[in-house]
């Protein structure tokens, strides 16, 4: 019997190579590209209302992008063109290095700490970050005004060839610039600080749009386009304008000078990305001592410093420290007092400025001011359940509305005057200053009045977790009541003191004028009187409404 043969092994032959090789890793670049994408479309199914607003929003710019881009066509020849397109990319630019401070939120992809954990390098991550910016409404925006900008001052070849170059340069330069602004600060944009920033962002929306209007004024009367000739002249040297600056220079013969603003274009984009891969190495490796910092500062001592030593004693200096520290502290409550403090000032100001103003106009401030008395229990939100334990009276609810009442006449008080005066003295009219500053003065206590009263009796509630929602849902009637009524009522409180202004100018009685200052005062002391009056048994008997009104934010 013979042994079976052992199997043998197949032959030796070519080695087959692998039914699939290994998946080729996708660049880095082009990872960065989906991550900005799915950022996009995943924040638009979150909600319809968010979708909606986001096509809105895109339309509108693209509307108004495209009806920039053919209004800078249409200036191509003209005299000016070439200082206004110039100035226009300065403001663009501007606005590139502001926008991250403002909206810190606005684009996940500019917190550079979420990438921490990953083992990325800084230099490639610097350009596949600055490629993946390049997506979005803004970029979008900015590129057409730029080619707008482009065809207004390109003449010739040359002009068209160094359009070519300027134009995405500009762009680069822009979307840089936003970058690394967004690296050097985002320890300050990721905190309460940079919550406030965000806060702040409406109002210097509202100043930016009055210091247009007056530099608009002023152009009209310093005989048009021609007086931007000087600005234009010095910024069509300083990136990203110079990019532009070349374009013109090319069309006009100055290749010269074409090839130094284009250098300055390319350097400045230069130094923006090694400034900004230094930030990113920085954020990347060094630890973040925060924490280790604010927990070795020493406690505070119980005793009050400051401005807390002049507050008076028991309940009302302690009500007084308490609505000074929120208006200090809580981003709310802070942007409503910036805000009234600003446009307060700069409406009175710029229209005096531009000579079409009043001294009346300082009332402007007051309005202003006079309105942080209402919904002061807002403020609180859910935290008025501690308030209200002390409150067992009407008593208890008139100290409570004084002292906060007194928090406000802190500031208000001495900014009133400072805002009437410095009106009188842009508009060299101080012969009205007495008159002035009385109705003023009355019409703040006016609105303290019908604050306190509207506090008691239309309290709603103040979102803290949107920084652009100022009410909460469902009680937006309670605002626009509590607030228009209030200023209507107001004006009906202070026309006896303006019919006496008006009766006292009618007489010619320049000596009696100087009567209405004292008269303002004390007739607005007797409103606030009044109001907390009236206010005080209303408080204390709606305690309970008060805290659901204002807890549902």
């Amino acid at each position: 019997m013979t042994a079976s043969a052992p199997a043998t092994a197949p032959a030796a032959g070519p080695a087959t190579a692998p039914a699939s090789g290994p998946a080729t890793a996708p660049s880095l670049m082009s990872v960065f590209v989906r991550l900005k994408l799915s950022l996009l479309t995943n924040g638009l199914r979150q909600s319809t209302g968010r979708t909606a607003a986001f096509v809105a929003s895109a339309v509108l710019a693209l509307l108004v992008a495209a009806g920039q881009l053919i209004g800078l066509a249409l200036l191509r020849g003209t005299a000016s063109a070439a200082s206004l397109t110039v100035l226009l990319i300065a403001v663009v630019a501007l606005g590139w290095a502001f926008l991250p401070l403002f909206f810190p939120s606005g684009d996940e992809t500019l917190d550079p700490t979420r990438l921490v954990m990953l083992p990325l390098r800084p230099g490639p991550m610097v350009a596949s970050l600055l490629v993946a910016s390049l997506l979005g409404i803004g970029p979008l925006f900015t590129l057409c005004l730029v080619t707008g900008a482009a065809l207004a001052v390109a003449h010739g070849a040359a002009g068209a060839a160094a359009a070519v170059v300027a134009v995405p340069l500009a762009l680069l330069v822009c979307v840089a610039l936003a970058r690394a602004v967004a690296a050097a600060n985002i320890r300050l944009l990721t905190s309460r600080k940079g919550r406030d920033l965000a806060v702040l962002s409406g109002l210097v929306i509202a100043v930016g749009v009055q210091l247009v209007s007056f530099a608009v004024q002023r152009l009209g009367q310093a005989g048009g386009l021609a007086a931007l000739d000087p600005a234009a002249a010095v910024l069509r040297w300083i990136p990203p304008a110079s990019a532009l600056g070349a374009v013109d220079s090319a069309s006009s013969g100055a290749y010269g000078a074409a090839a130094v603003q284009l250098a300055l274009s390319a350097g400045a984009l230069a130094g923006l990305l090694y400034g900004w891969q230094r930030s990113l190495t920085r954020l990347m490796t060094a630890p973040d001592g925060s924490t280790l910092a604010a927990a070795s500062e020493p406690t505070r001592r119980d005793r009050p410093t400051g401005l807390h030593r002049m507050l008076p004693g028991g309940r009302t200096g302690t009500v007084m420290q308490r609505s000074l520290r929120y208006v200090w502290r809580d981003p709310k409550t802070k942007m409503a007092w910036v805000s009234a403090l600003v446009v307060g000032l700069i409406v009175p100001l710029f229209n005096a400025l531009q000579g079409t103003g009043s001294i009346y106009f300082a009332c402007f401030a007051s309005g202003m001011l006079g309105v942080q008395m209402y919904n002061q229990f807002g403020q609180d939100t859910s935290a008025f359940w501690m308030v209200a334990q002390t409150i067992a009276s009407p008593r208890d609810a008139f100290c409570e509305l004084r002292a906060r009442a007194l928090a406000l006449l802190l500031i208000t008080l001495p900014y009133t005057v400072l805002v009437t005066a410095a009106t009188a003295a842009v508009l060299g009219d101080w012969r009205a200053l007495p008159e002035a500053l009385g109705i003023a003065l009355g019409l703040l206590g006016a609105l303290m009045a019908t604050g306190a009263v509207a506090s008691a009796r239309f309290p709603y509630s103040i979102p803290q977790d949107s920084a652009y929602k100022n009410v909460a849902p469902g009680q937006g009637g309670l605002a626009w009541i509590s607030i228009f009524g209030g200023m209507i009522a107001s004006a009906v409180l202070c026309s006896p003191l303006i019919a006496l202004t008006i009766w006292l100018n009618a007489a010619s009685a320049d000596s009696a004028i100087w009567v209405l200052l004292p008269l303002g005062a004390g007739y607005g002391a007797l409103l606030v009187w009044g109001g907390l009056r009236l206010a005080a048994p209303q408080t204390a008997a709606r305690l309970p409404e008060i805290l659901a009104a204002v807890s549902k934010g």
